[in-house]
């Protein structure tokens, strides 16, 4: 499933084609939905909003669009009037403008609401603060991580839950705690504010940096779009690197399982 960096930079991409632009063609394979294709022909697309792993797009007639990629749910940006390429993928969503068209194929988990009202999506009304979110700093995430509601959790767990804080993943969880120095079994009631500060900080540094590069360099059973050569690509330290020697003690990483995910960590600079 794409994390929080994927899903930002893949709304940058879906807005530069199609936002602003009148809409010429709208289409949704969900018979619910039908209803709404006639009505946003020549309607635009003010935003496309990443909100943790689901995507809000808000059309300039008061309504909104939910959907939220799951397992296997993939946008497509594609010319305006290209017919789809043959695929055992099933079209969903497709907003098609004179400047390009863009095209949702197998998720299942779209909806429409009232720009007013998306909020109360059962979804969103349970995400914590998204890291990707500008005006979110490290002491609101600290001071968060040793609230009642999450400082009695294990690390391993509550960097997934985005409840605690919106769009982190698997691969972010493993840089993250290894970034601050941590095991995935210690909890946050255990830290000292040191520690505390360094995982907070090191939970906004870590999201932030992958979604400003162009994306992942060259890695074992990553998602091929998720994925660049260039010079600045966003490098793991630990992830999917079992085996290797640590870039900062040279202590082979470790792969262990938890809640059926994968992660890596040093055992040398994890404590």
């Amino acid at each position: 499933m794409p994390e929080g960096p994927e899903i930002r930079r893949a709304a940058d991409r879906l807005a530069e084609a199609v936002a602003g632009e009148p809409i010429t063609r709208a289409m949704f394979a969900f018979p619910e939905l039908k209803r709404f294709e006639a009505d946003l022909v020549g309607r635009r697309i003010e935003s496309i909003t990443p909100r943790g792993k689901a995507l809000l797009i808000r059309f300039d007639h008061g309504w909104t669009m939910y959907s939220h990629n799951q397992l296997y749910g993939v946008w497509r940006i594609v010319a305006p009037g290209e017919q789809p390429q043959a695929t055992t993928r099933s079209l969903r969503v497709a907003f098609e403008t004179a400047r390009g068209a863009i095209r949702l194929y197998s998720a299942s988990d779209v909806s429409m609401w009232r720009s007013d009202e998306v909020e109360s999506h059962p979804f969103l009304q349970g995400l914590g603060p998204d890291v990707l979110d500008p005006a979110l700093d490290a002491a609101a995430v600290a001071t968060r991580l040793q609230s009642p509601a999450f400082r009695g959790r294990a690390l391993a767990s509550l960097l997934l839950d985005q409840g605690f804080l919106a769009g982190m993943g698997n691969y972010l969880r493993a840089e993250v705690l290894f970034a601050a120095g941590l095991r995935p079994e210690r909890r946050p009631k255990t830290l000292d504010a040191a520690a505390t500060a360094r995982l907070a900080q090191a939970l906004l540094d870590i999201p932030r940096h992958s979604y400003r590069t162009r994306g992942i360099a060259p890695a074992d059973r990553m998602r091929e779009d998720y994925l660049t050569d260039t010079s600045d690509a966003f490098r793991f330290q630990v992830f999917g690197r079992e085996g290797q020697p640590c870039p900062a003690c040279g202590t082979r990483i470790e792969r262990i399982n938890s809640g059926s995910r994968r992660l890596y960590l040093c055992p040398a600079c994890q404590s």
